[in-house]
């Protein structure tokens, strides 16, 4: 399969519009709070008798066993406010975007089917665009995959630099220290013979195929999500996460390119086979969640439905759109311009 993408409008609701209960999303970097936000508006929004189910938006809470690390709601919270797509993966299997697209598109149609308003929460920009736009995806193949792991496993700027040489736009948008990411680009040029960065046309509109789509964004000042963000590191450590990554790398199938590279699995398996001193694990792990925040603030920036709350605003703003859907109506909602820093 060659050639470029189509975006091919269409709508992933289920029955009458007029019936099916609106969605409602709620966007931010990681760290600015958004699992304990959602939780105590889908809570407030239950007693008030607006049923609401989450569907997380994450690249890492789908692999099961995977739990320090990813900080996924605990099962007390999972108790009061139902919710889908954790721990639906073995972590030695990769999550893709299409694979996502089809779970997380399933489970937000079962939510509506009974009823239900689907809270979308989650910080993946990939992923949340792979289930509200009407995105394609590019071939892909394991054996192609496998192979170009194995060759810059231990060099990913290596697979940065033979991206660079076959599609230049596609690496310019790549972190050279992304061995997936890098990878995945390097394998739809050996499938398809022509540039990954071909199937970006696709994205550059952000239609939904959801009629009636809320988007609720967490902004956080950047200084205060430092400090959250270097809290949160330290609390992974302290909470067991070298065990849990050791465990999990010495299973039979051991852990897929995808968990291997989730933030703070990466740095603790450079750290148990000594490549990273064990002094200096909780500042890898901030440092390199600190930039993927500032890619997430960027990324979601650039998505003209995304309406920007602090905390205190966001939590009414949120519970609003939550009451809107559940009678498929528009909220009315005031939100500031996120923060270019």
């Amino acid at each position: 399969m060659a050639g470029r993408p189509q975006a091919r409008p269409r709508r992933a609701d289920a029955g009458d519009a007029a019936t099916v209960p609106g969605v409602v999303a709620l966007l931010g970097p990681t760290g600015a709070g958004k699992s304990a936000l959602a939780q105590q508006a889908a809570e407030r929004a239950r007693r008030g008798g607006v049923a609401v189910e989450i569907v997380a938006v994450d690249a890492f809470t789908v692999y099961r066993d995977m739990d320090v690390g990813t900080a996924k709601p605990d099962a007390a919270a999972r108790q009061r406010v139902p919710h889908h797509v954790i721990d639906v993966l073995p972590p030695h299997q990769d999550c893709t975007a299409q694979w996502f697209q089809a779970v997380a598109r399933a489970a937000v149609a079962d939510v509506r089917r009974r009823g239900a308003v689907p809270l979308l929460v989650g910080g993946s920009g990939l992923y949340w665009r792979a289930v509200v736009d009407p995105l394609e995806f590019p071939p892909t193949d394991a054996a192609v995959r496998r192979a170009l792991e194995a060759r810059y496993r231990d060099h990913p700027p290596a697979a940065h630099a033979a991206l660079a040489r076959a599609d230049p736009a596609a690496a310019e948008r790549i972190d050279p220290g992304n061995l997936r990411r890098s990878v995945r680009a390097l394998e739809v040029v050996a499938l398809t013979g022509g540039p990954f960065s071909a199937w970006r046309t696709a994205w550059e509109t952000h239609e939904s195929v959801f009629d009636h789509l809320s988007v609720v964004g967490l902004h956080t000042d950047p200084d205060e999500l430092a400090g959250h963000i270097a809290a949160r590191a330290a609390a992974m450590v302290d909470a067991g996460l070298l065990a849990e990554a050791r465990a999990l790398a010495t299973r039979p199938h051991g852990l897929s390119g995808t968990a291997r590279q989730a933030i703070g699995y990466a740095e603790a398996l450079a750290t148990l086979a000594g490549r990273r001193a064990h002094q200096g694990l909780v500042e890898a792990i901030a440092a390199r969640t600190r930039r993927f925040a500032a890619r997430q603030r960027r990324w979601f920036a650039a998505d003209p439905r995304v309406r920007w709350h602090e905390a205190q605003p966001a939590r009414g703003a949120l519970l609003a759109a939550l009451t809107a859907a559940a009678t498929s109506q528009e909220p009315t909602l005031q939100s500031r311009p996120p923060s270019s820093s």
